[in-house]
């Protein structure tokens, strides 16, 4: 019973993610370049401890050697003042996140500022940062049920007019379209067909 229910969270997730994905651009989801995101949280960690492994994990194997070479630079130039510091730092950062991207197969378009992390994404971290789904799955489960049922009323009220009017009618297969993709989508997604979408 417990494993059912830990299931079920797990699909809510799932279905829910696949429907933001469906509704905004490709961009929203990338975290990893914001100023905020993990990837730059451990960055920063990594530097004021002086040790690069941290962040290795963020970079696939073959990225390691340049992060390496990065990291050691970026710890020489810190030490002569705070502005250097500051640049350094920032060079360091580009270049992970820009590894990182790359491993992802995505390009690196420019750091993000801090709060541009779509609100989902950020409760997906806090979940993982707490060890509890819980408050996730409540929080994306009542986003799908609204995302359903309110393109189900909108789809059906206009169903009621079609047959008044072409520009009704058009009105509803819009509407009908808008609906039945969404669904579709969500479907997709908790059958495990959804596609990468870069973090």
């Amino acid at each position: 019973m417990r494993t059912r229910s830990f299931l079920t969270r797990v699909l809510m997730i799932a279905i829910v993610f696949g429907a933001i994905s469906f509704a905004l651009p490709q961009d929203v989801f990338a975290h990893c370049d914001a100023l905020d995101g993990p990837v730059v949280t451990t960055a920063k960690t990594a530097l004021e401890k002086g040790d690069v492994t941290p962040v290795l994990k963020w970079v696939k194997k073959d990225h390691e050697q340049e992060i390496h070479t990065a990291f050691e630079k970026t710890l020489v130039a810190r030490a002569k003042g705070p502005a250097a510091r500051e640049v350094a730092d920032m060079y360091f950062i580009e270049t992970l996140v820009r590894l990182h991207r790359a491993g992802e197969g995505e390009a690196y378009t420019g750091m993000k500022p801090a709060g541009t992390v779509d609100p989902a994404i950020a409760a997906a971290d806090r979940a993982l940062e707490s060890g509890s789904v819980d408050g996730l799955v409540k929080e994306l489960t009542s986003a799908v049920s609204k995302g359903i049922s309110g393109r189900f009323a909108e789809a059906l009220e206009k169903k009621r007019h079609a047959d008044e009017s072409v520009d009704a009618g058009r009105e509803f297969v819009e509407a009908y379209v808008e609906f039945v993709h969404y669904v579709e989508k969500l479907h997709l997604d908790t059958a495990g067909k959804s596609l990468h979408h870069g973090h």
